[in-house]
């Protein structure tokens, strides 16, 4: 055990590298900037280790970089993400309003549509019955189901 405490203490920065590698996988997998803070927060520590600190220095080292990162760096980042003008909406976001084509008859439970070339699965919001081959316009999307109106009636609805 003692030769596992002494092998952490010269080789710390290699825990330090294996915490940011496993912090930015998870956070390439969530893409919510919070794994992304403890990641450079790792990285601090791995710097810090570089320089012969500590480890309790460190982990106080890992721990101060990573709740600033956290509670500074990270809500200007995520502001900075979520504004923009319609071009920089999400894939979903730029779909609501868009126009759609009716496949085949849609009504308040089942149908389908196509959308910038993709066909979806679709009902009407109202639950009123639209033909097959009529223009409509995506209202919402739940799941992987488009909720789409009669082209020109109403406005679109927030999801």
């Amino acid at each position: 055990m003692q030769e596992v405490f002494e092998w952490m203490l010269s080789y710390g920065w290699a825990l330090w590298l294996v915490l940011f590698l496993g912090f930015a996988a998870v956070e390439a997998l969530t893409l919510d900037l919070f794994f992304g803070m403890l990641a450079v927060g790792a990285l601090a520590a791995m710097l810090a280790s570089f320089f012969a600190a500590p480890l309790f220095l460190q982990v106080v080292v890992f721990a101060v970089v990573s709740v600033l990162m956290i509670g500074v760096v990270r809500p200007i980042a995520l502001k900075h993400l979520q504004k923009g003008d319609k071009d920089q909406l999400s894939n979903i976001d730029r779909i609501i309003g868009a126009p759609a084509l009716t496949l085949e008859s849609v009504t308040g439970s089942s149908g389908t549509v196509k959308i910038g070339g993709d066909t979806w699965t679709a009902r009407s919001v109202d639950g009123s019955p639209l033909p097959a081959g009529v223009e409509v316009s995506v209202a919402r999307i739940e799941g992987a189901t488009a909720l789409v109106q009669a082209a020109g009636t109403g406005t679109t609805a927030a999801h």
